[in-house]
């Protein structure tokens, strides 16, 4: 049985292959929500992402005695406009299945909006598939609150009798 709490700590270049590897677990189970990350052929470029998370002290882990069970990526957002408020970035959590409902998610949640508002951010925004009811009622019972829809659709789908793509007569 776990400990009571989980460690949350920076992750170090040793960390790194885990980390990794549980992003690629993350990506896998995302497919079944609708993401059409592929996860195996991203491996490399997510190390690379994640080693420049490591870099800037934008990535945690929670350890179980010496096991890695999840990690979490953030940073402040970066762009060209000029916002009203400074945002975090919160661009992955995951936490082992075998490690879920010992507060691990939360120890990393936290301590990523912690490390957020000591940059100086103001609100924290992050993604989560519509179809992943279980990380919607995580984020919500942490009082995430919707912020932005996306929408797509398939153009691969599109019949003769599809309106969108006929003009106005």
């Amino acid at each position: 049985m776990p400990p009571e709490t989980p460690v949350v700590e920076p992750a170090t270049q040793a960390d790194l292959p885990a980390i990794t590897e549980l992003w690629v677990r993350l990506a896998r189970g995302q497919r079944t929500h609708g993401s059409s990350v592929r996860a195996a052929e991203n491996r490399e470029t997510m190390r690379e992402l994640l080693a420049g998370h490591l870099h800037t002290d934008g990535l945690l882990v929670a350890r179980f005695e010496d096991s890695i069970v999840g990690f979490v990526s953030f940073s402040l957002e970066r762009g060209a406009l000029e916002l009203e408020a400074t945002r975090g970035l919160i661009s992955n959590v995951y936490v082992e299945p075998a490690a879920r409902g010992y507060g691990v998610g939360t120890a990393l949640l936290e301590a990523a909006e912690d490390a957020l508002a000591d940059r100086g951010a103001a609100v924290v925004v992050l993604e989560v598939l519509s179809d992943n009811e279980a990380a919607r009622r995580f984020y919500r019972g942490r009082e995430y609150e919707p912020y932005r829809v996306s929408m797509r659709r398939s153009l691969e789908d599109r019949s003769e009798n599809d309106t969108h793509s006929k003009e106005d007569g």
